[in-house]
């Protein structure tokens, strides 16, 4: 009985420890062909419509998921990303957040929190199902809402890099090395 309890704590342990990690992975791969977004959001307050073929013509695009604007981690990543928009901009891309948050919402983030600096864009349950980063809270909620994925995506709309962690701050340091990889 003894060994039953104590085992059944470490399992306990064990599966806590997991979830503290973060979520596991289960973004899209390197190397595979980025799926069709054609969208709404906000760019300086303003509607934004983005389709991601049309952005990809103009070079490479990194499209960011957050779970929810204005919460401590998203606010600190969009203001990451907007303090490195000159550096994307040198290199050629661009940058799209992508959140389920509705337009309205958005209109006040992409001014408040990321500056007027880029465009963020209401990514739909099909978007997130699509690009494989929905967030498993670990209940039964009815509204989807994505993980903490960062996708970079080359002209030809392969993804040449993938950085899914629930931890913000290497997002950008990541995107930046894959799209300035791209024009070596």
């Amino acid at each position: 009985m003894k060994n039953r309890i104590i085992s059944s704590v470490l399992t306990g342990a064990l599966v806590l420890s997991a979830l503290a990690a973060g979520p596991a992975s289960a973004s899209l791969p390197k190397g595979a062909t980025a799926p069709q977004v054609s969208t709404t959001g906000a760019r300086a307050g303003k509607a934004f419509t983005f389709n991601l073929a049309n952005a990809l013509k103009k070079g490479p695009v990194v499209l960011y998921f957050f779970p929810k604007a204005f919460t401590q981690g998203c606010t600190l990543e969009a203001r990451a990303f907007a303090e490195a928009m000159p550096q994307f901009k040198a290199a050629g891309a661009q940058v799209v957040g992508m959140s389920a948050d509705d337009v309205e919402t958005l209109k006040k983030f992409s001014t408040e929190e990321c500056r007027d600096a880029f465009p963020v864009a209401r990514a739909t349950p099909a978007t997130i199902k699509a690009y494989d980063v929905v967030l498993n809270r670990g209940d039964d909620t009815a509204a989807l809402m994505s993980d903490r994925t960062s996708y970079v995506i080359a002209p030809d709309g392969k993804i040449v890099m993938v950085h899914s962690d629930g931890d913000w701050r290497e997002h950008v340091s990541r995107t930046l090395a894959a799209v300035r990889a791209l024009k070596s």
